[in-house]
Order: structure tokens, then sequence, then C-alpha cells
């Protein structure tokens, strides 16, 4: 097994949210994440990094940083904007392939109907046959797209979406070419969304290509479930949490990855408000990175 130990602008707060406090500049950010031991990240919203390939290729040269891949969000409910989400793709991944990096993270984007019920929702809040057919293909039609680019494409299920329940993740994986498409298994989403990421990780290894660290408190998450706290309200009140200190079994999911001799990237990632007083970004990414040097070798 061969993990490789990266994380991403959410970490300090930067949301593919419109409106949600940016505290940092992007140097400062790439700056901590090297004082903090971390080699590699994802891109985040595309333009809080520089978007000239030559640009960026400085920024991350000069920390000795590799750029992995970038958090793609792809509006799955709406056939009407799906051409859109094709240039939108197409953009992020022309920067992506210029600075040499291996992988793009497809996912369905927030929805407020599933950001009310996130966590709790049934089969009768998720797609119908046609609207899977639609997803499913415009999904394997970006990720063909990204293989010609030379990239590998994963998609992550993400609370507050179409695609975020086991159900889902399923289904999805049913309808997809296991050779063109993966997963990017977000232990904290795939809690969050009522399944057992140590599972997941055990019955499909073959189809995690990419790996996404994030704890969840569990005591915050019923709280959500119990009174229907929107998914952003619910990051506010620090549902996700430093490695370590939430309830995600993480060191059995590298356990059983390890199994299956999985070799890439592992992202740890912590949503989080940076204008509450409690958040402390930096804090946080050395105790996580701290938390796998010392329980799982990475």
């Amino acid at each position: 097994m061969s993990i490789r130990i990266a994380t991403a602008p959410v970490s300090w707060g930067i949301l593919e949210v419109e409106g949600w406090a940016r505290q940092q500049t992007y140097a400062e950010v790439l700056d901590e994440m090297v004082q903090t031991g971390y080699v590699g990240t994802e891109l985040g919203p595309y333009g809080f990094l520089p978007t000239d390939p030559a640009a960026l290729r400085a920024e991350l040269q000069k920390r000795n940083l590799s750029l992995i891949g970038a958090f793609v969000p792809l509006p799955l409910k709406d056939p009407t904007k799906q051409q859109e989400a094709m240039r939108s793709a197409l953009e992020v991944a022309h920067l992506l392939a210029a600075c040499g990096a291996p992988l793009v993270v497809l996912a369905d984007e927030l929805n407020t109907s599933r950001m009310n019920i996130a966590g709790s929702a049934g089969k009768q809040d998720g797609f119908n046959q046609t609207e899977w057919r639609d997803a499913a293909a415009l999904i394997s039609e970006i990720a063909t797209v990204m293989k010609g680019m030379g990239l590998r494409s994963v998609f992550h299920h993400h609370a507050g979406t179409y695609i975020e329940t086991p159900e889902e993740v399923a289904q999805l994986l049913s309808l997809t070419d296991p050779s063109l498409l993966g997963i990017c298994l977000d232990t904290g989403h795939y809690l969050y969304g009522g399944g057992d990421p140590v599972q997941f990780a055990r019955e499909h290894a073959a189809r995690i290509w990419h790996l996404h660290l994030k704890d969840v408190h569990v005591n915050i998450l019923n709280e959500a479930r119990r009174g229907k706290i929107p998914y952003l309200d619910a990051i506010r009140r620090g549902v996700f949490c430093e490695l370590g200190k939430g309830d995600v079994d993480l060191v059995g999911v590298i356990r059983e990855l390890g199994k299956s001799n999985f070799d890439g990237w592992a992202v740890f990632e912590q949503d989080i408000d940076t204008t509450l007083p409690d958040a402390d970004p930096l804090k946080s990414a050395v105790g996580s990175r701290n938390y796998l040097r010392e329980f799982a070798s990475l």
C-alpha cells in the first residue's frame, strides 16, 4: 500500500458555497499546508488558486506541493444546465492537466431540498429512473472526456446532494463503467449519509481510487438528524472535526484499503466556518496530520 497525504483549501474554510467567508489568501493557505506537513493539495473552488497554469505551477513548485485534482460539482438534477456543467468541467480539467494533476473529483452540486434533510434522506427523496439515467450519462460523458485528457475521474458522494446515501452510491456504481469511473470515498460524508465507511472500503476497494479523510462528531450529526438541521448549519455547529476527535473509524478504513494495496492520495478535510470564534484551521491541520502519523503510520 502506498498512501500519500494531502489536504485541501476546504480545511481552511474555502468552500464551493456562495457567500461562505474566506479569511485567508491562497498564499497563506498554501504556506500553512506546507508548515503542517502536507505534500499535496486539491484545487479548491475554481479561482481561489491561480487559474493561469504557469502561475499555479510556480506557486506549487516553490513549496514542493503536488496538485492532486479538483472538486467539480455538477447540476445533476437540472438537465438544462448540463452543457454549462461540461464547459466548467473542461475549464478545470485543462488547468489540472497543465499542472500534472492525476484526477478530477466529480460530485452532484449542493441542493437546498437535500441540504435540508442531509443525513435523513430516504428513497422517496432521490432521483427517479429518468433522472438516474441522465445523471449517469452526464457523469460518464465527462469521465470519458477527462480520460482523453489524461485524467482519471472519481465521484464524490456528498451530504446535501442527490448522491449521498449508501443506496444512492450503490445505484451510481451499478450504472457506470468501473474502468471509467472510480469513487472518492469520503469517510465523513459516507457516515453522514447513513453508511459505514469501513464496510464500503471492504466491499468496494477496487472502485476506490481516491480518499477523503474526514471525521464526524456523531452526537452533533444525530442532533442534526433529529432536528432536521440543514447541512450548512450542521457544519457551523461543528459536525466535522479534527481527525481522531470524532467517531469515524479512520484506521479501519485505511486497514481495509491496505488489504487491497491501495495506491493513491488521501486528503485530510475538515469543512469549517472560519468566522466562528473557536475555528482554528492551522491547529486542526497539525492535529490531523499528527493523528495520521501516530495511529495510521502515514
